[in-house]
Order: C-alpha cells, then sequence, then structure tokens
C-alpha cells in the first residue's frame, strides 16, 4: 500500500535530478522521471526509505509524440543587466 496519492501537479520539477519530486517524511525526496511516466509507472520511490507514493497523472500528456509536452517548466534565460 502507498504512503499517498499525489496528484502530478502537487510535485515540483528537479532539473538536477530530473525527476518530479514529492517531499517524503524521511526528510528525501520522492521521486519519478518522465520517462519512467511514458512507460506508465505510477510509483514514485524515495531513495533513503521502504515509503513510496502513488502519482495522480493522465498518461497522454507523457506519451511520445512529435510536439513537446508542456508539463516540464519553461528554461529561463539569464539576463544582464548594467
Amino acid at each position: 500500500m502507498s504512503y499517498d496519492d499525489v496528484e502530478i501537479e502537487d510535485m515540483q520539477w528537479n532539473e538536477e535530478l530530473r525527476a518530479y519530486t514529492y517531499p517524503c517524511p524521511c526528510g528525501d525526496l520522492f521521486q519519478i522521471t518522465k520517462e519512467e511516466l511514458k512507460l506508465g509507472e505510477e510509483i514514485a520511490r524515495c531513495p533513503s526509505c521502504s515509503l513510496y507514493i502513488t502519482v495522480i497523472y493522465n498518461a497522454e500528456d507523457f506519451a511520445d509524440n512529435k510536439s513537446k509536452n508542456n508539463l516540464e517548466p519553461p528554461k529561463r534565460q539569464a539576463i544582464a543587466v548594467a
């Protein structure tokens, strides 16, 4: 049984981990990658303990297609201030 059910919208995109994350009670982060979501995976695991959560998401949002999905936040551009 999973620790909790969490909507993908409540998770944060972590650029360093290249994964969606959600705080775990142990202090680490539950993690699931876009590749796992594309494969239909719905379990995000914590690398530091045995807990896991069920991720609620629309599989069509992660299906392989020619257009890039909008679930990843846009990249920010650096601006020079003079």
